[in-house]
């Protein structure tokens, strides 16, 4: 096994107990009382009522995708990392009957989780494929639409990944992401394992970002949004309940004391980007 094999192995073990056990915080602005931590993340309450009460529970997100994008009627839409479902669910709405949704995801858990919520929505254009998004499960030209929410951070192998974006859209294709960007993070935090499943650690610069987009082949690449996390909404995104010496919904241990540093190290210097890009 890799070293990158070997993240994604962690990631996936830290999701897999996240969405295993009962809905009390958040990772990655995850969604678990439809609450501040929702509004945080750009769903609107409409949105969550809206949806099976599993997908939106377990949702781990850094924003709403899906809203700001232009997809519509009868387009096929690709995301990456799809969870539980809450993207690919608002996204089928969107595209209506004559599109298609493909949710990609590497945790069985959270495929599960999406398949229960998908059949509690009644959708039938939207499906769920296991996958790495280092090597989509999908054809060359095949999608209108790349969307992912907080996931291509965690990705340990992220030229890959925006090479496979550029693949699988159709010429004229779009993407829109909503994901952590990060400014100059102390060395001792690129090394924490809890902090890379926690999507801090893995995250990288929007210039980095924005290249990697650019080298892959992508046209007219942007951010068009930014929302650069204060001191109360980076705990948040860390863990949101957190009890002394506890263990962080996605499943690592994030202390107190570890929080606190964080805090005081790097509060203005993460932030969530909604990132855009086209194939010519």
């Amino acid at each position: 096994m890799t070293k990158h094999d070997e993240v994604r192995k962690d990631v996936s073990r830290a999701y897999a107990r996240a969405v295993s056990t009962p809905a009390s915080g958040c990772c990655c602005c995850g969604v678990a009382t439809k609450g501040a931590v929702a509004t945080l993340a750009g769903y609107t309450d409409e949105e969550l009522r809206s949806l099976p009460p599993e997908a939106a529970v377990n949702a781990f997100g850094c924003g709403n995708p899906v809203a700001m994008s232009e997809m519509g009627e009868g387009e096929v839409v690709l995301d990456l990392g799809s969870g539980a479902g809450i993207d690919i669910l608002l996204a089928a709405r969107k595209v209506g009957p004559a599109g298609r949704v493909i949710g990609i995801d590497m945790t069985d858990e959270m495929i599960a989780k999406a398949r229960e919520a998908i059949r509690a929505a009644g959708m039938t254009n939207v499906e769920v494929r296991k996958g790495i998004i280092e090597d989509l499960p999908v054809e060359d030209g095949s999608v209108d639409w790349v969307i992912s929410n907080c996931v291509i951070n965690l990705s340990p192998e992220k030229p890959r990944v925006f090479a496979e974006i550029a693949r699988v859209l159709k010429p004229g294709g779009r993407m829109l992401v909503s994901d952590i960007v990060a400014k100059d993070l102390p060395g001792w935090i690129k090394q924490s394992a809890a902090l890379y499943s926690s999507c801090v650690a893995g995250a990288i610069s929007e210039e980095e970002y924005l290249d990697g987009l650019r080298a892959a082949g992508l046209r007219d690449v942007e951010v068009t949004g930014r929302l650069v996390y204060d001191a109360s909404q980076l705990e948040a995104l860390l863990d949101s309940e957190i009890a002394s010496a506890a263990t962080s919904c996605c499943g690592s241990s994030i202390d107190r004391e570890t929080i606190r540093r964080i805090l005081s190290e790097v509060s203005g210097l993460i932030w969530s980007a909604k990132i855009y890009g086209r194939k010519a």
